[in-house]
């Protein structure tokens, strides 16, 4: 069975109202998404999905040169070939053996697996608005991106008001809380939630001996993406409870089988829509240490872009057994939502940093940079009363002498009265 045709389509799909509210300052480009179709030679479609501005591997240009003509099964292990274009591989390959895609990765050791909702850094009133969202859609763990520019004791306080007591919380700080110190004295206090279950990279993966020392006075298992520092050097220090594992099949396959034969358990972290979902769970029926709830963000969109959509029971859904991926891609919302770009820039703002003292910083960087500006900074760690807020560009003169003073990364520092 052959290829004989690729087509890719790109779509702007629209976040959830309350997601988009936040996301549009810091990546709004999300909303891209690529729909990759292969049609075989004996007519047989297969479909996949990139997130081309995250994805781990982009279709790459002049795919059709590399893909088309050749046989799909000697194609489908290549990981370069773009998370689209292998996906829909494993899916025309499945659907014309009329097996599921778990069966072509493996074998399959959990018919359900676990995933998790996830939600970028937002005030205490937002993350409990996606929390309980998150019950009730089925969800039963939160991945949240822990923030050091907020008070984390008022938005996980928040969030237990409107959770059931069984709902786990999982914290990314991206590093942001720079260095043993820091990571250790905050991490600590916040041992008083038990609904707290898991840290991610609280410090730059690099800092060996910083993290070996966070993972021995923590008393919560510690998470770090596979391959910082090398696997056996975490491994041979022990610095991390488990990993963060993405990839292509090639690559997933392999780190689970070093984790496996670590006793590391891992979560899958592929990001996209109902499709990218669906592939997390045929991988995480075959990886046995797949076992910590995967993240793929499906929640952030508005639509899942398949069907039957996914249903999630206590926070797990079914690995689909129909041949391919064993799903349908939702043609209306491919029509509907289909564009001629590729991008999507965000508003002009600048973050405003207010302590409960009345000082108050404007920053002109990105949400991105500000995960290194701010420690760079020496600025306080998850002081209490303390918010990061976008204010976005109204027209005013006000606004402008703003973003005059924060130009080229300077600060402006002033008091101001509480909103």
């Amino acid at each position: 069975m052959r290829v004989e045709s690729v087509e890719l389509t790109l779509l702007d799909l629209p976040f959830t109202k309350h997601t988009g509210r936040h996301m549009q300052y810091w990546l709004p480009h999300w909303r891209i998404v690529q729909i990759c179709r292969l049609t075989m030679s004996n007519g047989v479609v297969g479909f996949g999905e990139t997130i081309p501005n995250y994805t781990w591997a982009k279709v790459p240009e002049g795919i059709e040169e590399r893909v088309v003509g050749r046989q799909a099964d000697e194609l489908m292990w290549e990981d370069d070939l773009g998370a689209g274009v292998q996906m829909a591989l494993f899916d025309a390959v499945g659907r014309h053996e009329g097996v599921p895609v778990h069966q072509l990765l493996g074998s399959r050791v959990r018919d359900y697996v676990p995933l998790s909702w996830w939600a970028m850094d937002m005030p205490p009133r937002d993350w409990a608005r996606q929390c309980r969202a998150a019950v009730k859609a089925g969800y039963m763990s939160a991945k949240l991106k822990a923030r050091t520019w907020y008070d984390m004791h008022a938005g996980i306080q928040a969030i237990l008001e409107v959770v059931p007591p069984q709902f786990r919380l999982d914290l990314d700080y991206n590093t942001t809380l720079d260095n043993t110190s820091n990571a250790v004295e905050h991490l600590k206090s916040l041992e008083r939630y038990e609904q707290v279950a898991m840290i991610e990279s609280p410090i730059p993966q690099s800092d060996v001996a910083g993290n070996k020392q966070i993972r021995r006075r923590l008393d919560r298992a510690v998470a770090m993406h596979f391959g910082q520092p090398p696997a056996e050097t975490a491994l041979a220090e022990d610095v991390t409870d488990g990993f963060v594992v993405s990839g292509g099949a090639t690559q997933v396959r392999s780190q689970s089988e070093i984790a496996h034969e670590a006793n590391k358990p891992f979560w899958l972290q592929l990001v996209g829509t109902g499709i990218t979902t669906t592939w997390a769970a045929h991988l995480g029926a075959v990886c046995q240490e797949a076992k910590w709830p995967a993240i793929t963000c499906m929640n952030i969109w508005k639509e899942q872009l398949v069907r039957p959509a996914i249903q999630l029971r206590g926070g797990y859904h079914r690995v689909p057994d129909g041949p391919g991926l064993g799903i349908e891609l939702d043609e209306g919302l491919v029509e509907k939502h289909a564009v001629d770009y590729a991008w999507l820039d965000p508003p002009r703002h600048v973050y405003r940093y207010a302590r409960a003292n009345g000082e108050v910083t404007y920053l002109g960087c990105g949400k991105q940079e500000l995960t290194r500006v701010y420690p760079d900074l020496a600025m306080p760690v998850s002081e209490a009363g303390s918010e990061c807020v976008p204010v976005e560009d109204d027209g005013s003169q006000e606004f402008e002498e703003i973003w005059q003073a924060v130009r080229d990364g300077r600060t402006l520092r002033r008091r101001e009265s509480r909103p």
